[in-house]
């Protein structure tokens, strides 16, 4: 899930999207580098790292598969049986994702919905999904023709402060956990909130070790700079990004600094780049920038009136539209990712169902096959895409299961609190759901 960036200086992000660039559109690819893609596919999985199809699921059809039966097309979702499959998908994370004003019990009940919502349908269309924990896992489902569907938690505060309900949510298959959402926990900050904690306190680093213990890949994306230092000093197994871009391309706070990309080959983790425009061109994050400035002065200007503040923001929208990111852009970061920490830490987290604009030739998860043409059409060899595809992800699962085997040789779990480690915290807001 995506959020919109802070204000901005107006005339800069004007010059910005007034430009050529911004406008610019993607060529169609090559119809023989296409087919090589779609070989690759067959070849090996295709393992996206981020898909918030439960959360559209929730708001779309409360869950029911009835409702919304993703065996027809659906043209409100960017998944469906039939883009999956015209797209080569080998294994999916499913984010259970629930939003970071959710707190406490309502957290934990409604991420165990969304776990819910991804075993429903995986048990509602057996001929296409299968459960997948392990690389073994996905490497099995993926030779019986299925799409390896595998859980990432999007969001510590999904935990509410407890290493036990940790522990629960790894039984129950969760394979990576993003350690913040939008705003701060109490124990890790977030890219998009007002640092508190430098990074991790040290139950946050509990949390990262328990992780380690657990085989749970510790998911970087939407954490501060210095959550991402933090982590990469005390795990011992390599941390993923699920969904993120390069920070050197778009400025962003979601965008991931070069110096923590240089450390990337030490730790062994992988960075899985996003296709959310805002992250992949300069030109969508400066209108993003002027949208939020737009809706700033109009809930100041009608602070009591929400319907006055949407319309005039459509209409700002109407006389302001968005420009295109393109799929060059998308390998624009996975070149400079490359560049700086080597082909072996590159995968693909396309965070479908979870952003509200496309980019202009990955609008649905039928055209994973353009990306690969247009990295083939740059010179990328089939190794490289293979790795691309999920060589890389499935090597940091594989090590992370050999850690977990080892510190449960060594360890029990840990039943320390926030308290006990960060001290006395303030009372807890109350949260309706």
């Amino acid at each position: 899930m995506t959020i919109k960036a802070g204000a901005a200086i107006l005339v800069l992000a004007l010059v910005v999207i007034s430009s050529p660039v911004a406008m610019t559109q993607t060529a169609s690819p090559d119809t023989a580098l296409l087919e090589r893609a779609r070989k690759l596919l067959k070849e090996v999985p295709l393992i996206d790292g981020h898909n918030d199809l439960p959360w559209a699921m929730r708001e779309n059809a409360g869950y029911d598969f009835d409702k919304m039966d993703i065996k027809l097309p659906q043209p409100k979702l960017m998944t469906d049986i039939a883009k999956v499959r015209a797209g080569g998908l080998g294994g999916q994370f499913w984010s259970v994702y629930v939003p970071a004003t959710l707190q406490g019990d309502h957290a934990v009940a409604a991420t165990l919905e969304q776990i819910d919502c991804v075993y429903t349908l995986v048990k509602r269309y057996p001929e296409t999904f299968a459960i997948a924990r392990t690389a073994d896992d996905v490497e099995r489902v993926f030779k019986q023709g299925k799409i390896a569907s595998m859980i990432g938690m999007e969001g510590g505060h999904s935990i509410d402060n407890s290493l036990a309900t940790l522990r629960m949510f790894a039984k129950l298959g969760a394979g990576y956990m993003t350690l913040t959402h939008t705003l701060n926990t109490p124990w890790a900050d977030s890219a998009n909130d007002q640092p508190q904690h430098n990074g991790l306190t040290k139950f946050g680093e509990a949390v990262v070790r328990e992780m380690n213990w657990l085989d749970m890949l510790v998911d970087l994306s939407h954490v501060s700079p210095d959550t991402m230092q933090a982590a990469l000093r005390v795990s011992e197994a390599p941390v993923i990004f699920s969904h993120s871009s390069a920070r050197a391309l778009v400025d962003v706070p979601r965008d991931v600094p070069d110096t923590i990309l240089q450390q990337l080959p030490k730790n062994g983790g992988v960075i899985m780049i996003t296709f959310v425009p805002g992250f992949d061109s300069t030109e969508v994050a400066a209108h993003t920038k002027l949208e939020t400035a737009q809706e700033t002065q109009l809930k100041a200007q009608f602070p009591n009136n929400a319907e006055a503040v949407k319309d005039g923001l459509k209409k700002w929208n109407e006389a302001n539209p968005e420009p295109r990111a393109t799929v060059a852009q998308v390998a624009d970061h996975i070149d400079h990712v490359r560049k700086v920490a080597g082909i072996d830490h590159i995968g693909l987290g396309g965070d479908f169902d979870g952003i509200t604009s496309v980019v202009l030739g990955l609008e649905d998860t039928s055209k994973y096959p353009v990306l690969l043409a247009e990295l083939l059409k740059r010179g990328y060899t089939d190794a490289d895409l293979k790795k691309i595809l999920s060589g890389n992800i499935l090597r940091v699962m594989r090590e992370a299961e050999k850690v977990s085997k080892r510190l449960q040789s060594e360890r029990g779990p840990n039943h320390a609190t926030l308290e006990q480690l960060d001290g006395p915290q303030p009372a807890k807001p109350t949260a309706s759901k």
